[in-house]
């Protein structure tokens, strides 16, 4: 975690406890599996689109659990990008004329993992419930119990992307608190 741990000492003291959470969902006691954590940080990491958050996240996932599960983390997330808004607008809409229209949305990926299908709806359940898709959140949910996952990893997951988004948040105030304190200081 070398390079995320660079960010966390760049949050201030006002972000504390998402510097301690951070480290505890990562390292800390969880059912998720080592790939199942990082491969839910890449995910999460890549949909809150923070540049610096998701390079520190992704450096440290390809050393502790290899290229394919970052892979899959960054489909995942791209992925839900678009069915997030898309799934949603049908929900939120209500109308059952749009519900009954085809997606016509290519969503391949979902079926040419390159690790496991079940942690790649793991995945996609945690990027959904930042995009805040009922209808995707509901449907990677049960694809996750179904596969044999517990109620304890999928909140396990999404833990992990309350505290990315948490954290997210924090650094970036601390950078920009910097920023504003002395105006020599450039945000990167």
């Amino acid at each position: 975690m070398q390079a995320l741990e660079t960010l966390r000492t760049g949050v201030a003291d006002f972000g504390k406890d998402l510097r301690l959470n951070l480290q505890a969902v990562l390292d800390g006691a969880s059912v998720l599996d080592l790939k199942q954590r990082w491969g839910v940080a890449v995910a999460v990491a890549a949909t809150l689109r923070e540049r610096e958050l998701t390079r520190a996240v992704v450096a440290d996932a390809r050393a502790a659990v290899g290229e394919d599960v970052v892979d899959d983390a960054l489909a995942a997330a791209a992925v839900m990008g678009m069915n997030n808004v898309f799934y949603r607008f049908r929900h939120l809409v209500g109308k059952e004329g749009y519900a009954s229209k085809p997606a016509r949305l290519r969503m391949n990926r979902i079926a040419q993992v390159k690790g496991s299908k079940l942690d790649f709806e793991l995945f996609s359940l945690a990027a959904s419930a930042l995009g805040a898709c009922a209808a995707c959140v509901q449907a990677h949910e049960r694809a996750v119990l179904d596969g044999g996952l517990s109620d304890d990893h999928v909140q396990d997951a999404v833990r992990i992307a309350a505290v990315l988004r948490g954290f997210a948040i924090a650094y970036d105030a601390s950078v920009d608190s910097r920023i504003d304190s002395n105006p020599a200081v450039e945000k990167a």
